[in-house]
């Protein structure tokens, strides 16, 4: 019993041993294997069975304010060829050209490049691709390979293409948002070694490989515009240029209480999936890149400026004699007709080119370029869009009468249609001016915000209580005026219509019968929610902007209206100026409104040398006459704007 308790023992003596030997072997060959050899082995397994892969992550996606997708990537294979392993061209190009819908003649080119890799077709739809690959597998073709990349697709094709822009080769943002935040949008490539089997197809990738990328690209923007709003707007610029085939068309809406662009669309477009299918021109975004003058549009920015001075009300009461002359020029209202004894209300009302020329020359040009300035003109705003125009602005210095003249009824100032809807929107706003935003939230591949835009207030540009007066004259444009085309039944809208002549592309003077109509309100006045601009360049037919641009407001505003759920006023003409007097009852001591140390020359024509005498006197001027009788003509056309004590030589005839 003892002798067998004694074998036993020996045995398992004998079998942990043999234990342990085999243990010491195996950690000494790893270590051989790891320490030793490893760096060797690990170079044989890459070259046997390890190939190193571009892992291509997709752009960002671009959404509206509601996280409607406006451009979205998707990972496809574009194809490549080996020409030095290409062993029959013609065949293979036969082979090709009706998966890839190319011609025969263009693949032969791409082999007959010669080296090691030449592209054929980038970025296949996914039929092509499989396709090709199957004719691979087929025929056992090594001359032929993919590499992944990002594709971009618009899901709304033309819905905003100006603003959002458009992808090229090598996923570089070449337009709009595409371009503008290009840096955080774009996917990366990253080289990855893979382990592969026979057929190249990577083995365990899913649990050792990662595809998700966590850098600081492919981050996903969130826009201010909203994808219904902005349908509403280019279903009507459509109609818009159905109705006056113009040149082109532009609308913007703007909220402007915060800012924030809702649309931004223009005419001509572009489908941005095919942009190459499209005259550059049709890319370019008007709303941002197009100067022009605004015309009567920017008298609410002179309107401004004169009575945030005092040095107008708007029961003020002048005379308008039809047309005035300063510096030589000519100046007339646009019906060409005189609307005699008037208030500065209806100079607003009626967009008087002769009241406002004399309002502006009283401001000076000082005074008009610094407002002018303050509402935002002359400089960016600064929008996230590439391409902005400052717009033009003349040295006040360099300013003439004729110069401030002409500036008060919206010529000799160069503006583009958003700083002009970011100026009538600080109107809206209690005369707060408001920087403009389209982005409203770049987010990180987790969804987690990466950057936020707020309300961003630039300055104040006038007063409330002269805002408030503004906003009520305004009002009466639409509820009675030149506007009144725009007018939505039940609803308080302000506003300002704008006609004015193209300036020649050499800067020479005006194009004669060419003409930019626009209008540019808010609503509801009470709580201004919308700001709408139309401009409309260079219309067939009809040219007026109360005409023609107003009524594509109101259409934009009443289908608004709607959609955003925005009640109707409970007064429609609550809070609108009223007239001083009634129509036919103004003073007969009634005078122009003449800027301060200034005189309106008179038409002294059918008067005697007494009453010519007498008058010019008690006006300041100095009559230098000549012959006698009945004055038949004078040295200064009646109507021009002269300072005191001008020579004024009258020519008298007996009859």
């Amino acid at each position: 019993m003892i002798r067998l308790q004694v074998n036993v023992q020996k045995r398992i003596a004998i079998f942990i041993g043999l234990i342990l030997c085999f243990l010491i072997i195996l950690c000494g060959r790893y270590a051989w294997l790891q320490l030793v050899q490893g760096g060797q082995l690990a170079e044989r397994v890459k070259a046997q069975s390890g190939e190193q892969k571009v892992l291509q992550s997709p752009r960002g996606t671009i959404y509206d304010r509601n996280g409607r997708e406006l451009a979205v990537s998707m990972l496809t294979k574009s194809l490549f060829v080996d020409p030095s392993n290409v062993k029959d061209g013609d065949q293979l190009a036969a082979d090709l050209a009706p998966i890839l819908m190319i011609s025969e003649a263009e693949i032969k080119a791409d082999i007959a490049q010669g080296g090691g890799f030449v592209w054929i077709k980038r970025r296949l739809e996914h039929d092509e691709s499989e396709k090709v690959q199957k004719l691979i597998d087929e025929q056992g073709l090594n001359c032929l390979g993919f590499k992944e990349e990002s594709k971009r697709y618009y899901p709304n094709d033309m819905l905003a293409a100006n603003v959002i822009g458009f992808v090229g080769t090598d996923d570089l943002g070449l337009d709009g948002i595409e371009q503008e935040f290009n840096s955080v949008i774009k996917g990366e490539s990253k080289k990855q070694l893979l382990f592969t089997d026979m057929q190249a197809r990577p083995i365990f990738d899913s649990i050792f490989s990662s595809r998700s990328f966590t850098g600081e690209r492919c981050k996903d923007v969130y826009l201010t515009l909203d994808s219904t709003v902005q349908f509403i707007v280019e279903q009507t610029l459509d109609k818009a240029v159905t109705e006056n085939n113009p040149r082109a068309v532009t609308a913007i809406v703007m909220n402007p209480q915060t800012g924030e662009i809702l649309a931004m669309a223009s005419r001509p477009s572009y489908n941005p999936n095919k942009f190459y299918d499209y005259k550059a021109a049709d890319w370019k975004n008007k709303a941002v890149s197009f100067v022009y003058e605004p015309g009567s549009t920017f008298k609410a920015v002179v309107a401004a400026a004169a009575l945030q001075e005092n040095l107008v009300t708007p029961q003020q009461v002048f005379v308008d004699p039809g047309y005035v002359m300063v510096s030589g020029r000519r100046i007339q209202n646009w019906s060409a007709d005189s609307f005699g004894t008037v208030t500065f209300l209806d100079v607003v009302k009626q967009s008087i080119n002769t009241g406002f020329v004399q309002v502006g020359l009283r401001v000076g040009a000082e005074k008009l370029t610094h407002y002018a300035k303050l509402f935002g003109f002359g400089q960016p705003t600064g929008v996230e869009l590439p391409g902005e125009e400052q717009g033009i602005l003349f040295d006040p210095k360099d300013m003439r009468d004729s110069d401030v003249a002409t500036m008060s009824i919206g010529q000799s100032i160069a503006v583009t249609p958003l700083q002009l809807v970011t100026a009538m929107s600080a109107i809206a706003n209690n005369g707060v001016l408001l920087k403009p935003h389209i982005l409203k939230a770049v987010n990180n591949a987790d969804g987690s915000t990466y950057a936020q835009t707020q309300t961003d207030t630039v300055r104040r540009v006038i007063d409330q209580d002269t805002d408030t007066t503004l906003v009520g004259m305004l009002e009466q444009v639409v509820a009675s005026g030149g506007g009144s085309k725009a007018a939505v039944k039940g609803y308080r809208i302000a506003g300002k219509t704008g006609t004015a002549q193209k300036i020649r592309d050499d800067s020479r003077g005006y194009m004669e019968g060419h003409y930019i109509a626009s209008f540019c309100g808010f609503a509801p006045v009470e709580n201004p929610q919308i700001t709408v601009l139309v401009m409309i360049d260079d219309p067939s037919g009809i040219y007026y902007g109360g005409q023609i641009a107003a009524p594509i407001a109101r259409d934009i505003f009443s289908q608004l209206f709607r959609y955003l759920n925005i009640a109707p006023s409970s007064d429609p003409l609550a809070g609108q100026p009223k007239n001083a007097q009634v129509e036919g009852t103004f003073p007969a001591t009634a005078i122009p409104m003449v800027p301060q140390g200034k005189i309106l020359v008179p038409d002294m024509t059918g008067k005697s040398l007494r009453q010519v005498s007498d008058e010019l006197d008690g006006l300041g001027l100095v009559m230098k006459p000549s012959g006698t009788g009945i004055a038949v003509r004078q040295s200064i056309e009646p109507n021009t704007i002269v300072d005191q004590h001008t020579e004024l030589a009258v020519y008298f005839e007996t009859s």
